[in-house]
């Protein structure tokens, strides 16, 4: 079952007004934490003309099991700045999660402004191994079955379904990457063919490399405003006209994994179909997760899909999330779109997920 986590009910406006990433990479042994989000929180305020002292709420989101370290995220405040005491929280979930904890501060009053950031380095470890720890720790995680392999039931379970095959994969991941030549922060750019990714090696049948997401490390940070405020940051705010989570059962045996009635659910409460959007940003680090998305959201060939590439071209885990709404709202910001739908994941085979809806002003 799902909590409702709906925008039902009155509430004040709120857009995002900025938002910046890192130039995404296989590993950034040289970088701390610190070191990773120092330059994009500098970047996001410098877009705003607003100081620390100028933000209302702080929120992050980070993995204390990628840094190997508990309350890791307390050092990442050394690159927000402290002092004088701010009000801050923190998930332990991808940033777009941690936008939503701001979203509702900035409707229920608390703030006027929010700083929202994640980051993640995947490169110190085995990440297939450290997503393990998510599952089920008494009857699936001793098991040790790594993402990948999880995400090959997944995309074995859409094939058998006869609802996507092989090539139909391929396409996605070339198309993907293909986009993500215009794209200076992502990872991956550029594909060969879909007849030459067919040739490729399996990395866990049915899965190739191409179907997979690379390991990442990065960050990225939104500045989220009010009303007034925003209109005053910002010529063309993005404008949130609907955000929602649902959750669905922590097993994955459970579940039908060929479909996501989560993500459904949750932009049935996000307005998402209301109206079509132009653009959607889907945050689907396999290439079998996109067309079970697209599916769940009813896109048409009308709605371009991850312009940017999605996370088939980054994908720093709990930043990756984050990114795909900042995607969303900067083109709104730039007039490259009017109605964008920004989607986040998180858990095994789509197990959390997360809707919102942006627009342009009026």
């Amino acid at each position: 079952m799902a909590a409702d986590n709906s925008t039902a009910g009155p509430g004040r406006e709120v857009a995002v007004v900025a938002f910046a990433q890192t130039v995404h990479r296989r590993s950034t042994d040289q970088l701390s934490e610190v070191e990773l989000v120092l330059p994009v929180l500098h970047d996001v305020l410098k877009q705003t003309g607003l100081t620390t002292d100028r933000i209302g709420f702080t929120c992050s989101g980070s993995s204390d099991y990628l840094a190997g370290r508990a309350f890791s995220f307390t050092m990442a405040l050394d690159g927000v700045g402290a002092w004088p005491p701010i009000s801050e929280s923190h998930v332990e979930m991808d940033g777009a999660w941690a936008l939503y904890e701001a979203w509702v501060k900035l409707r229920t009053g608390q703030a006027d402004t929010a700083l929202v950031y994640s980051y993640g380095k995947s490169s110190p470890g085995c990440v297939r191994d450290v997503l393990t720890r998510q599952l089920d720790p008494y009857t699936l995680a001793p098991l040790w079955p790594d993402a990948i392999a999880l995400a090959a039931l997944q995309t074995q379970a859409l094939i058998d379904a006869g609802l996507a095959d092989e090539r139909a994969l391929a396409a996605t991941a070339m198309r993907s990457r293909r986009a993500a030549e215009a794209n200076p922060h992502a990872q991956l750019r550029g594909s060969a063919d879909v007849e030459e990714l067919l040739k490729q090696p399996y990395e866990v049948r049915p899965l190739r490399r191409h179907d997979c997401p690379p390991v990442s490390d990065g960050a990225a940070a939104v500045v989220l405003a009010v009303g007034d405020t925003a209109r005053a940051l910002h010529t063309r705010p993005a404008w949130i006209r609907g955000i929602d989570h649902r959750i669905e059962a922590h097993q994955p045996g459970v579940r039908d994994l060929t479909e996501s009635p989560s993500t459904r659910l949750a932009a049935v409460h996000a307005g998402a179909f209301d109206a079509p959007p132009d653009t959607a940003e889907l945050h689907a680090p396999f290439s079998a997760q996109e067309l079970i998305l697209r599916r769940a959201l009813d896109l048409s060939d009308g709605t371009e899909v991850n312009p940017s590439g999605g996370a088939l071209a980054a994908n720093p885990v709990m930043a990756a999330g984050l990114i795909r709404i900042g995607e969303a709202a900067s083109r709104i910001q730039r007039g490259e779109s009017r109605r964008a739908l920004a989607h986040a994941t998180s858990g095994p085979c789509l197990q959390q997920n997360l809707v919102a809806v942006l627009e342009g002003e009026q």
